[in-house]
């Protein structure tokens, strides 16, 4: 069943701006002219409700009812939506629905649930297990066992304090001696390590900070969304992003109450797909927030057999260091199963003890008598092979663990009779044994478990030990086999038009670990893999100074791929891979001497005398990273689905993971057309900043003036170069009024001698150049011709 389509206000494309105390309403008010003189049609926010005192991303939500403080109060945010009216722009909101921050003296209602315990009127607000833990909940907050930190708890009248930290006590308890006093509250201080087995509430992956909210209730979800809702309703809001519905206990349940609460408005989820898997066709939203367009853009302009001989060559270098000699597949399964015990140890035995209880009560004889380790080592087993981020019942059920990976799982029982915990366990998962509560909670327990493993093991483990292509390591891609051909692409783009033509689109947004720019030039890396080596093994000949030869490729590829660059950034950068990696060092167990040594690393080589020499290679590369960036950002501005353009992309942008890309911006005060906006997004030496903002003021400012030709009537259509360099040129038409048209690995094709009499086969019409005004094509344009100035063309047919 096709949804229904949000219909009012559905964006043409939408300009991200990231809010923090440094960056409040104020600021975003002011950037208004300029960003509306780009063309897009609506600005789009970061969180905006209240959170932790100065968040500097506002995903750690306190309370819902109140916009942001900080940032100027409900009345800044009414104000920055009157500036963007008057400009033409309306507002679109990030939303997260999944969690709160687990701050108690900030977080006013789990204040409340801490000190009345089950009877509050908020404890069903919490995603709280009451009957673990002895009926308290663990707050994993001490810097070391309680009989070590004893002395750095006191009380202060009707709180507890711990440095910075502050508890409400149960009433009647306050003079208590301390032992007695702990026992006696609704919540127990421990120290931070339990957290991993012990937990008893849900929290966003594996982050303790910030607990589970189930919003699945009636009741929470009108309490956490009223304000949001009036805002949409008043008429300050227009859209909303939804952040992480994968984590929610029934995300289809809540997207039709939310579809229905707002009325139909254009919302988007950030939602995950991997590669195949298709948007359950049932949810009422627009789309995704655009990373699987960003997975294909990236592939079109990756060499396929580069890439091979890139890996042959990685493989070689990182040796031993890399993962199962640099297998992608096995290194995410070996990171999923480091992650299901440690990080997520806990979720692993809530599940199990579910699936006990299950087995114990069933009056089905193929779920009796089940050990519960074999049911634990079964839930492990079809966990790390599950290769979606969720599984989803509207999709394929039957599909979410294949009969092969569960074979698979089955060899891991060394007894045999043991095997069968595996098929106990998939049809449970597969509904097959009842839909009582306990049922549900199982499957539901399953899919908010392997969500969060997806992200721990693939975002936040295997893309920082698998490594041979750093500009692949991005969101919802394919490390293993990150090319697409032009035939896969433009498959992707017509099926996006026919069901999902107002979906988002994104290139660079505040979670890409490397901004679309930095990808582009890595992108060049696979098109000469062999200068790669000779450069590699002349910067690394004397092996000096190398804490380990994986994170020296990752280190040189973030240099070349950035460019001259602060040390500072770099260093921060490099610190984060091998935490998240956690292959010598980590955020929990901390190695300095290695620490020290990745630091020394990064002052004396990729930031040192030899990054010249890597320095060098970009820079005579200049004219392919060029290509690979103005084609991705005019390919994303012009395939179907609503562009999103993060804060200072019009420009050339390189940017590194977060924090480095959530670096405030600073716009000009008007709407120029020769000025880049500072930080972050300065324009980089010798770059193609003008250009790019050329490209993108040009293709906003059609989609603005032709919505009809990109909108949800639209059509795409793939436009086939006719000669010996065919490959080299992709390009599209849409709804017959506008084609698109980008060269594809440049550097390939100048080796190959250039377009050598390729032609372009034009729809019948006039066209005109909207890049190059003056120039007007008809019948076949020379691929010479068309891209003699610049790497990518943008045409309009001239009406008759």
């Amino acid at each position: 069943m096709t949804p229904e389509r949000p219909d009012p206000a559905v964006p043409t494309a939408t300009y991200r701006l990231q809010l923090q105390p440094g960056f409040p309403f104020r600021a975003a008010a002011d950037a208004v002219p300029y960003v509306a003189s780009l063309g897009v049609s609506h600005l789009h926010l970061s969180p905006v409700l209240e959170a932790v005192p100065g968040s500097m991303h506002g995903y750690d939500v306190v309370d819902h009812s109140r916009v942001r403080e900080e940032l100027g109060g409900e009345e800044g945010l009414r104000e920055l939506a009157r500036t963007a009216r008057r400009h033409g722009l309306g507002l679109v909101v990030d939303i997260v629905p999944n969690h709160m921050a687990m701050s108690p003296r900030h977080n006013r209602a789990l204040w409340e649930v801490l000190r009345d315990g089950p009877s509050s009127r908020y404890a069903r607000w919490f995603d709280i297990d009451w009957e673990a833990q002895g009926g308290q909940v663990l707050l994993p907050v001490l810097g070391g066992p309680l009989g070590t930190q004893t002395g750095l708890l006191k009380t202060d009248g009707d709180v507890l304090r711990y440095y910075d930290h502050a508890f409400p006590l149960r009433e009647g308890t306050a003079g208590l001696p301390l032992p007695q006093l702990l026992d006696a509250q609704w919540y127990r201080p421990v120290w931070w390590r339990l957290a991993r087995t012990e937990l008893n509430y849900r929290r966003f992956f594996s982050i303790s900070e910030l607990i589970g909210v189930r919003v699945e209730d009636p009741e929470v979800f009108e309490a956490t969304h009223a304000t949001i809702l009036r805002l949409l309703h008043e008429g300050v809001v227009d859209g909303l992003r939804v952040d992480h519905p994968d984590g929610l206990a029934d995300p289809d349940g809540y997207l039709r109450r939310l579809h229905e609460a707002t009325g139909g408005r254009w919302t988007v989820v950030e939602k995950i797909l991997s590669d195949g898997e298709p948007l359950p066709a049932s949810w009422p939203v627009a789309g995704t927030t655009g990373y699987d367009a960003l997975r294909h853009v990236d592939g079109l302009f990756t060499d396929p057999a580069g890439f091979g001989e890139l890996l042959g060559q990685y493989r070689r270098f990182a040796a031993p260091q890399t993962d199962r000699g640099g297998d992608w597949d096995a290194t995410v399964r070996r990171a999923a199963y480091k992650v299901l015990t440690h990080e997520l140890a806990t979720e692993v035995d809530r599940l199990t003890r579910v699936a006990d209880r299950l087995c114990a009560a069933s009056p089905e004889p193929a779920l009796r008598d089940r050990a519960p380790w074999a049911l634990r080592t079964a839930l492990q087993e079809l966990l790390v092979r599950l290769e979606v981020y969720r599984p989803y019942a509207s999709v394929d059920a039957a599909g979410v663990v294949t009969e092969e990976a569960a074979a698979e799982a089955r060899l891991a029982f060394a007894v045999p009779e043991e095997a069968g915990a595996v098929d106990v366990v998939r049809d449970l998962v597969l509904g097959r044994y009842g839909d009582g509560p306990e049922h549900v909670e199982f499957r539901t327990r399953f899919a908010q478990t392997a969500s969060a493993l997806r992200a721990k093991s693939v975002e936040d483990t295997a893309y920082y030990r698998y490594v041979p292509l750093l500009s692949a390591n991005e969101v919802g891609g394919d490390p293993g086999s990150p090319a697409v051909s032009p035939e896969r692409f433009h498959a992707y783009c017509a099926r996006v038009q026919r069901d999902w033509p107002a979906t988002g689109t994104v290139v660079s947004t505040h979670d890409t670990k490397r901004s679309a720019d930095v990808r582009a030039a890595l992108h060049v890396l696979t098109e000469c893999p062999e200068r790669w080596a000779d450069v590699l093994a002349e910067v690394t000949r004397t092996g000096e100074g190398v804490p380990d030869a994986q994170v020296a490729w990752a280190a040189w590829q973030t240099v070349f791929g950035l460019g001259p660059a602060e040390e500072e950034r770099v260093r921060g950068a490099l610190l984060k891979h091998v935490r998240e990696a956690g292959l010598y060092t980590s955020w929990t167990e901390q190695e300095p001497p290695y620490e020290e040594a990745v630091a020394r690393f990064v002052a004396a080589g990729p930031c040192g005398a030899p990054g010249e020499r890597v320095a060098a290679l970009r820079a005579s590369l200049e004219p392919h990273i060029r290509a690979n960036v103005l084609g991705t950002a005019l390919v994303q501005l012009t395939m179907p689905g609503v562009p999103d353009v993060y804060q200072g992309t019009e420009h050339e942008y390189r940017a590194l993971v977060d924090p480095d890309n959530r670096r405030p911006v600073t716009f000009p005060p008007g709407p120029p057309t020769d000025a880049a906006p500072g930080g972050a997004s300065e324009a980089a030496p010798g770059g193609a900043s003008g250009v790019k903002e050329t490209v993108t003021r040009a293709a906003l400012g059609l989609r603005a003036r032709r919505p009809e030709v990109f909108g949800d009537r639209a059509s795409y259509a793939p436009l086939a170069a006719e000669g010996p360099a065919a490959a080299h040129c992709t390009a599209f038409v849409r709804s017959g009024e506008v084609l698109t048209a980008v060269t594809r690995l440049s550097l390939r094709l100048a080796r190959a001698g250039g377009w050598r009499g390729t032609r372009l086969p034009l729809p019948p019409g006039r066209w005109t150049d909207v890049l190059e005004p003056g120039r007007e094509f008809t019948g076949h344009a020379d691929a010479a011709d068309l891209f003699a100035r610049l790497p990518v063309a943008l045409l309009e047919r001239v009406p008759d």
